[in-house]
């Protein structure tokens, strides 16, 4: 389903440090959450990517400064949900919003029994009525998409056609080098990319 959100992740695929504007991490950050907001799973191929994307720190810079350059301190946010969360603190969105915590209903809901997971969706507005319907939308869209027309289903459902190829570029240090070969752009090179994601 187009608003599963992916598994837990218990370490990040990418490791960049050593930049001296966060800014200089996008390219990293779209392929690590796989071009769509951490939040509520808007995707870049809905949309402008210009403005539409913004680079969110979960603990806010405003009581953590320390972390503002700090990789696993960032995420990749619409600018919807960046903004509702703005310099809240929340728990770590990468353990939170995730299949085994989070589900999505038909009515656009979303769908948990977990306390930390309830707080979070709750603090940025998740199943807000404008955004519950914005789901049930892009839902039937998918839908119909994928049963009358398979070239649109493509392009709504699968990768934007510039993906970062993260080899060409030259952080200060990598911690995890090897996650440049299981990025999007790697696994296209190499045929292996899915269809949809």
């Amino acid at each position: 389903m187009i608003f599963d959100y992916p598994v837990e992740r218990q370490t990040r695929r990418h490791g960049p440090a050593g930049y001296t504007s966060y800014g200089q991490f996008r390219a990293w950050l779209r392929d690590e959450f796989t071009f769509r907001c951490i939040y509520c799973l808007k995707r870049e191929t809905w949309g402008q990517v210009t403005g539409d994307y913004e680079l969110d720190h979960f603990e806010p810079q405003s009581s953590n400064p320390e972390l503002r350059l700090d990789y696993e301190n960032l995420v990749y946010a619409c600018r919807r949900c960046n903004l509702t969360k703005s310099a809240q603190k929340i728990e770590n969105p990468l353990t939170l919003l995730c299949s085994e915590r989070v589900s999505t209903l038909e009515d656009g809901t979303l769908e948990t029994p977990d306390i930390e997971t309830k707080r979070l969706i709750l603090q940025l507005d998740l199943n807000s009525s404008n955004l519950k319907n914005w789901r049930i939308l892009w839902m039937r869209i998918v839908e119909l998409a994928e049963r009358n027309n398979p070239e649109l289903y493509d392009q709504i459902a699968g990768f934007p056609d510039l993906l970062p190829d993260l080899s060409t570029l030259r952080p200060p240090v990598n911690h995890r080098i090897e996650g440049i070969n299981e990025s999007w752009f790697a696994r296209r090179e190499r045929d292996e990319l899915p269809r949809t994601y």
